[in-house]
């Protein structure tokens, strides 16, 4: 393995991170209500580009490396399962039932539907 491609898989997850939390405090400032829209949204569009990645690659357009730099270290930063169940159990531990319930449901499928979309759409 080329010593380097660790490296900058750190570095992309990193720029990954930087993303997501700027990204983050924007949805925040704008969406003031229960549901965790910021960690939501962020997933979502992880999804997307992770399909997109994955298709690339499989249609040869892009190599193992730049996969590798794209979906397991920009990508692996910047999305966040970890939050989305520490955001669940805050909710469920909060009394938010409905809310608790609404998350997981569209936290698990939409982005996996976007994953599959993304793939879909590379021609």
């Amino acid at each position: 393995m080329n010593v380097i491609i660790p490296i900058l898989v750190c570095l992309c997850g990193g720029l990954g991170a930087s993303a997501r939390y700027v990204c983050d405090s924007y949805i925040k400032a704008a969406w003031c209500k229960d549901f965790p829209m910021s960690t939501f949204v962020i997933n979502v569009v992880a999804g997307l580009l992770a399909g997109i990645v994955a298709g690339l690659y499989v249609h040869s357009t892009i190599s193992g490396s730049a996969r590798l730099l794209l979906a397991t270290g920009f990508l692996g930063g910047f999305s966040t399962f970890s939050t989305m169940m520490n955001e669940s159990v805050t909710a469920l531990r909060a009394g938010k039932s409905a809310v608790f319930a609404g998350y997981m449901a569209v936290s698990i499928i939409v982005p996996v539907t976007a994953v599959a979309f993304g793939y879909w759409i590379v021609p």
